[in-house]
């Protein structure tokens, strides 16, 4: 398994959910973090002090809306200043709706798209000439299997793994899709397996990296 101290690991949505679990077992590993929010500055920031007590061999903690280039290439800036490359980027930031697509906004299907799949697709492409070694993507079980009240959603997971099937084409990096069952954060209200379970697969992918096929889907089981 690869060594992740000192690794520059960015994960976007880290102030709350998978994404922050995950940062916190990066940093009982001494990586050196890169921690995302939205709008929750101070998840957000004790995401990072957390992380530092943890081991982290740094942190940084920076607002990030990936639906935006502008606020993308502001953080990378300040990454690239800060350290100089990223060896694993984890797109994790994420949106949800729960309706019969009758019933769902226009606004609240744009949303979903903008931020699950066109976001982490601009974040990945801005990225890619920082990144080291490999891209995770938080796609989804709803990425594999169409579900009722998700379409939208179903939709941007099933577009995730596509992009990242292709992706592995295209460069030697390592890209791999990691698809969680229900999970208990706050996009579910709270059900399903519990939070840590996932974030181990997240980490372990990063750590295998060198020993999984390129573009495969690392599926969680329940």
């Amino acid at each position: 398994m690869k060594d992740l101290k000192d690794r520059v690991v960015v994960i976007t949505g880290s102030d709350t959910g998978i994404g922050r679990e995950s940062a916190f077992l990066c940093a009982d590993e001494g990586a050196r973090l890169v921690i995302t929010y939205h709008q929750q500055a101070h998840d957000g920031e004790e995401t990072a002090r957390r992380c530092l007590d943890r081991g982290a061999a740094d942190t940084l903690v920076f607002p990030l809306d990936v639906c935006s280039p502008e606020s993308i290439e502001r953080v990378l800036e300040q990454v690239k200043d800060r350290f100089g490359a990223i060896d694993v980027l984890v797109n994790n930031a994420g949106v949800i709706t729960w309706k019969h697509l009758r019933d769902q906004s226009l606004q609240e299907i744009r949303q979903q798209i903008e931020v699950n799949l066109t976001g982490l697709i601009t974040m990945t492409k801005l990225s890619l000439p920082l990144i080291r070694e490999s891209v995770i993507n938080i796609s989804s079980g709803s990425g594999k299997h169409g579900f009722e009240n998700l379409t939208a959603y179903c939709a941007t997971k099933f577009g995730v793994r596509g992009f990242t099937q292709a992706l592995a084409k295209e460069t030697a990096l390592k890209i791999f899709s990691v698809n969680p069952p229900l999970t208990k954060t706050r996009m579910s209200g709270y059900e399903g397996v519990p939070v840590e379970h996932v974030a181990r697969y997240v980490v372990d992918t990063i750590k295998q990296a060198d020993v999984i096929e390129s573009g495969s889907d690392v599926d969680v089981p329940r």
